[in-house]
């Protein structure tokens, strides 16, 4: 029976080994086409851009060239006259800040046209495509947070806290970063104060959109959870 017991043990440590590495091999899959698509994006814009500037290429030839490359790639996508117009905007907005190209590439295209469309200051950028990048943004949640001016709370307000005096400075600094100012919780429709006991109904009720807007570093583990800290017990909301 012991050695039963054992072999199902092994084979179970194997087969959670094994899953863990597909879904890390997924992932890295994924980044990996999402920044060769990025790179093929930027050259063509590149192209574009180049051609223009020296043949005196316009609107004609642009779509002459999203007609052939359709025709000889039916099945791809992203080819479309208008497409090809925002990869040349794509390779102007970004090819004289070689500090944001390192993140261009790290998330999806959507993402970076919305970027590029709503945000213009670099530092404002860089911002929100690192956050993107770290914290797997979706469209949607990228728009909302632009929305709410992340940037605004999260970078530029200068924040209350003793991390400095309490943690080592790499951690101070990275808590820093982790912490905004001020939290946009109108989601959980509160128009007048609220005993806690009902902020955490809300919360809890909304905890999607809480902790999307709590951003990285923030997870659920269960209301009233139970944290022991010593010889005493806390419960935390």
């Amino acid at each position: 029976m012991g050695v039963l017991t054992k072999v199902a043990s092994d084979y179970g440590a194997l087969l959670s080994s094994i899953k863990a590495r597909i879904a890390q091999s997924r992932v890295q899959a994924v980044r990996a086409a999402t920044r060769e698509l990025i790179d093929l994006y930027w050259y063509i814009g590149q192209q574009i851009a180049e051609q223009q500037e020296r043949e005196g290429w316009g609107k004609s030839v642009v779509e002459q060239l999203s007609r052939d490359l359709r025709s000889e790639y039916p099945t791809a996508q992203g080819f479309s006259s208008q497409n090809l117009w925002y990869m040349r905007q794509f390779y102007l907005a970004y090819q004289d800040h070689p500090n944001l190209q390192q993140f261009v590439g790290e998330i999806p295209w959507g993402q970076n046209l919305l970027i590029m469309a709503r945000i213009k200051d670099p530092s404002e950028r860089e911002y929100y495509l690192q956050a993107t990048s770290e914290m797997a943004w979706t469209r949607d949640v990228l728009l909302n947070q632009i929305k709410a001016g992340a940037y605004e709370r999260h970078a530029l307000t200068a924040k209350q806290h003793n991390f400095d005096k309490a943690l080592p400075q790499h951690l101070a600094e990275q808590a820093d970063k982790t912490m905004k100012d001020v939290y946009m919780l109108d989601f959980l429709d509160i128009g007048k104060p609220v005993l806690e006991r009902e902020l955490e109904r809300r919360m809890v009720t909304c905890i999607r959109d809480v902790l999307l807007e709590l951003g990285f570093g923030f997870a659920f583990i269960g209301n009233q959870y139970k944290v022991s800290t010593g010889k005493k017990d806390v419960s935390v909301p």
